[in-house]
């Protein structure tokens, strides 16, 4: 593992001075004493212009941009927050995780645990890796922070605390995917272990003492200490695993988390912690989500699949979320918070300016069909445009005679909701069910007061934008439909369980022409264990809804075969 120190990111200029809305110690990379991000508008009212988007947030030159996402992603690379409540001591975790130095312990860890030294746990954890050197270009070009070679995994490394390097998981943990010999940042990791790996760290962790953990170990008394603080955090975390590989139980790890705390402004972290009865059935539900994709980010004015988050900047409640599913201290957190702005801004611009990957890159221009795709987008206008949008192709500019194919085929604009609605298509209900009872304790809560972010209940999701669509299988909030094809069939044919496989092999794990993974005989043999195994018929997981638009009066299916493929043709286009 490499440490990576915070000076290694780039010296972003900051105000010094508060300006007439108090500006301070924020980005101003003009130098005009006014701060970069004070126009932006998280309020409830906001409204996103047809045919608009942030995806430059702040308006800057695109020398500029570049530079601030490039400081931004170091922080999605890297957990930006030191104090987080769950850090290991890097240097004895890695020393006893290292096969050379310790091979009985790691034969041991590979039969109970599945691996058996670090890059063997990386790899169950499901983490994507950085690119070669001089591999990659334009949007898969990925920065990687000072001290990370090629071909590291992302979201894991190590940072300086008070008490010495320690472990941390970050964001690219979950929102950054492989996908056919490509590292696609932002995507959606479908092989991710997040979650999986705080119920095993809950477990191991919590069975040694700070004093034991030295002896096995071979700790220094500061090691020790930031263990121990871990077990002192890790007594306000109550862990979920999710139903299958690929799912987040973010909601439950946060409103698990909650239950543990006091039902006060700071969550204050009881002598005695114990689980409120009220949010106690977080345990047992199954109310599992897909990580988010960040490309659609730039369209949006309300977060969260269920849309229940309605304010504030959703960069900052993502690192509260994650904070409060670690076990941290609310009050540290805010103080945190407030002496770092110019980190959270420059993570916030990047997240937004995430661009999505296109079918091209992967598959080849002559792979898609111009015409068939015009075709299909007659058809999106009509069953899907009110939903998620409608979209401006490179064939429809007036000198489309002149583009290459690439550009034809290209997005020019998308004509998203001014403000993001939350729509009910009949989608299983368990994760807003799930997430309706936490919004009073999360608006209660002072660190979100300080970020004006605000909660509303809600029913249904939010319909998202579909840029980037081919790379997001499988479908729907809760990964619960394999292929494009299936999702344009009525409920009752669409599988009712299939295998997740990993995104290595484009002709064995993707079926190219349905869009998604392999279903039935075409089913890898390598793929066909209970943990890749997708049962729909487990409640949380049910693959219902999202066809009313595709039905006429009479409830007949509106779809023909042809019309279907013409759809889907369409579909690879953005």
């Amino acid at each position: 593992m490499r440490q990576i120190p915070l000076s290694c990111l780039l010296p972003l200029a900051a105000c010094s001075g508060a300006d007439e809305l108090g500006c301070v110690n924020r980005l101003d990379l003009d130098g005009d004493g006014r701060c970069d991000a004070q126009d932006v508008d998280w309020s409830t009212d906001a409204q996103i212009p047809a045919g608009t988007d942030r995806a430059n947030l702040y308006g800057y030159d695109e020398e500029t941009l570049a530079q601030v996402c490039r400081e931004g992603m170091v922080h999605a690379h890297l957990w930006p927050h030191p104090g987080t409540g769950l850090i290991l001591p890097s240097r004895p975790v890695a020393t006893f995780l290292d096969d050379e130095a310790n091979a009985d312990f790691s034969a041991l860890a590979e039969r109970v645990l599945g691996f058996g030294n670090l890059e063997d746990f990386y790899d169950w954890f499901g983490l994507a890796r950085f690119p070669a050197d001089g591999a990659e270009t334009g949007r898969y070009d990925l920065p990687r922070p000072e001290g990370i070679p090629p071909g590291a995994p992302l979201g894991v490394g190590t940072i300086e605390t008070d008490l010495g390097p320690g472990l941390t998981f970050s964001c690219a943990s979950c929102h950054a995917s492989a996908l056919f010999g490509r590292t696609v940042m932002g995507a959606s990791n479908r092989r991710v272990r997040a979650h999986a790996t705080f119920h095993l760290a809950h477990l191991v962790v919590g069975t040694f003492d700070a004093e034991t953990f030295g002896d096995v170990f071979g700790a220094t008394a500061k090691e020790q200490e930031l263990y121990a603080r871990s077990l002192e955090s890790l007594r306000y975390v109550e862990t979920k695993l999710p139903a299958v590989i690929g799912l987040d139980t973010a909601v439950a790890q946060v409103g698990l988390a909650l239950a543990m705390r006091s039902p006060d402004a700071d969550a204050s972290r009881p002598e005695a912690p114990h689980l409120d009865p009220a949010l106690a059935s977080l345990k047992t539900t199954v109310a599992d989500v897909r990580p988010a994709v960040w490309w659609n980010l730039r369209y949006k004015t309300r977060w969260s699949s269920d849309g229940i988050h309605v304010s504030g900047n959703p960069m900052i409640y993502s690192i509260v979320a994650n904070e409060l599913g670690r076990g941290t201290d609310l009050v540290s957190l805010r103080a945190w918070l407030s002496s770092h702005q110019t980190e959270i801004e420059a993570f916030t611009a990047a997240m937004f300016a995430v661009e999505a990957p296109r079918w091209e890159d992967f598959f080849g221009v002559d792979s898609l069909d111009e015409g068939l795709a015009r075709e299909g987008q007659a058809l999106y206008d009509q069953r899907c445009a009110e939903c998620h949008g409608t979209y401006t192709k490179g064939w429809q500019r007036a000198d489309a005679a002149t583009l290459t194919a690439s550009e034809r085929l290209a997005n020019v604009s998308l004509d998203y909701h001014d403000n993001t609605p939350v729509i009910d298509v009949g989608t299983d209900p368990n994760r807003n069910d799930a997430a309706r009872p936490l919004v009073e304790r999360l608006n209660r809560l002072a660190i979100h007061q300080d970020s004006g972010t605000t909660f509303v209940p809600t029913q249904g999701y939010t319909p998202p934008p579909l840029d980037g669509l081919f790379a997001r299988y499988p479908y729907l909030h809760n990964n619960s439909v394999p292929t494009l094809c299936a999702l344009l069939s009525p409920p009752e044919e669409r599988p009712a369980s299939f295998w997740q496989g990993p995104a290595d092999d484009p002709v064995t794990d993707f079926d190219a022409g349905c869009v998604g993974y392999p279903t039935g005989d075409a089913v890898p043999e390598a793929w066909k264990d209970d943990e890749a195994f997708y049962d729909t018929t487990i409640p949380g997981l049910s693959n219902q809804g999202h066809d009313a638009m595709l039905r006429d009066a009479r409830g007949g299916w509106l779809l023909s075969e042809a019309d279907r493929a013409a759809l889907v043709m369409f579909l690879k286009t953005l």
